[in-house]
């Protein structure tokens, strides 16, 4: 889906990937993101959520929480993450990022609360009055005053399956004051997720449910006398999002795949945004007119309708439209171990041809290295350290 984008906006990633792979610097089965997009990315969503008010926390899952990739967020502005899991708030706390957010997508596991409480989260989503305690008790002990953001849900909202949870938001009030009483002044606001979303039919990003829940949670906690509230609201977050964030009251954004280029909309329109990331595979052999391609992160993102599939496959740096083929890759339900590219006709793949494909990444749920490389405006480009999918360093090809 986003390889038509990066051969007209960003044709030096392919074309590195693809001479780095040759050279042996880059191994297959590889997100490779150029970081110094990341920064120049990460700088413009600062710039405009620093206009609009707004505090930056960087996603960084979808780029397996990626040292390199952490370091460039950082030098474009933004210093703090939301770390979807434990896991992830560690691998971000050792990038050196501070963790803005934590708790939300992901509660904290009851044994971990004290660990978490250590890496002094700023705000801390909690679903229920268990968690809150669970999260003040870990924060006293650890003389850090990190404060609560409660999720909240009412009728009518959306979730994607198995997210669903948080305070009824007919409550608010009610729950502000109880997690109040745990700890002085521990209420911060409120979130939800996912506040905008992309929609397939009319191919915009559209508010939810979920957006008109957070505002009458927070008119009925202005009326209670509070103010200054916390309205977390992430969601398909990029630069152009964050006026209509900021117009319904958000006070937080939280960009992801803003940071690389590839929320939905970046698919449809060139956005401020650069895209940022390629996926690296390597040809492996031939077989019944196709060419088997390595996997492990084969990842479409089922935000998009099927589509024809296709990669650049050559030994030359290229972006060209000549170098396209299509490729199928296998369904959710298997495992990736191959993609299988159409051989048939001239210049057919040859076995140790690199495979470049554009995809929205989730790096962090798959099972491939993920680098970052710098420099791709020179004529040395520069492969950082190689991580695997859980920003721990790898020492390739060794072991």
């Amino acid at each position: 889906m986003f390889l038509d984008v990066l051969r007209r906006r960003n044709p030096r990633l392919i074309e590195a990937a693809i001479r780095l792979h040759q050279e042996g610097r880059l191994p297959a089965n590889s997100y490779v993101i150029d970081t110094d997009a990341v920064e120049a990315n990460a700088r413009i969503i600062r710039e405009i959520a620093d206009r609009h008010g707004l505090k930056v926390f960087a996603m960084t899952k979808q780029m397996g929480r990626n040292a390199s990739f952490c370091e460039a967020v950082q030098r474009g502005g933004v210093d703090e993450t939301v770390a979807v899991d434990m896991e992830c708030a560690r691998a971000t706390h050792r990038a050196g990022l501070g963790l803005g957010h934590l708790g939300h997508l992901v509660q904290v596991p009851r044994a971990e609360a004290a660990a978490a409480a250590r890496m002094k989260p700023r705000y801390w989503t909690v679903f229920n009055d268990e968690k809150a305690a669970e999260a003040d008790a870990a924060l006293k002990a650890s003389g850090h005053d990190g404060r609560l953001l409660a999720r909240i849900q009412a009728e009518g909202d959306t979730f994607y399956r198995g997210h669903e949870g948080g305070f009824p938001a007919a409550d608010i009030v009610e729950v502000a004051e109880r997690i109040d009483r745990l700890g002085e002044g521990r209420f911060a606001g409120i979130t939800t997720f996912p506040a905008q979303l992309f929609d397939a039919a009319t191919r915009k990003i559209k508010p939810t449910h979920n957006t008109e829940t957070l505002r009458r949670a927070a008119d009925a906690l202005a009326a209670a006398g509070r103010k200054d509230i916390e309205i977390n609201a992430p969601g398909t977050t990029s630069s152009v999002m964050i006026p209509p964030l900021a117009e319904v009251g958000a006070t937080q954004c939280e960009p992801g795949h803003g940071l690389t280029g590839t929320t939905p909309l970046h698919a449809l329109e060139d956005l401020p945004e650069v895209p940022a990331v390629v996926y690296l595979s390597e040809v492996s052999h031939l077989h019944g007119g196709r060419a088997y391609c390595f996997g492990g992160g084969l990842y479409i993102d089922p935000v998009f309708p099927d589509y024809d599939v296709k990669a650049i496959v050559s030994r030359e740096p290229t972006s060209a439209a000549s170098a396209l083929r299509s490729v199928e890759i296998p369904p959710p339900a298997a495992i990736d171990y191959y993609g299988m590219i159409d051989a048939t006709g001239a210049a057919a793949p040859r076995v140790g041809d690199s495979v470049v494909f554009g995809f929205r990444a989730q790096a962090f749920v798959t099972r491939a290295y993920v680098i970052g490389v710098s420099g791709l405006a020179s004529a040395a480009p520069k492969v950082e350290a190689i991580h695997d999918a859980y920003g721990r360093p790898i020492n390739w090809p060794e072991w």
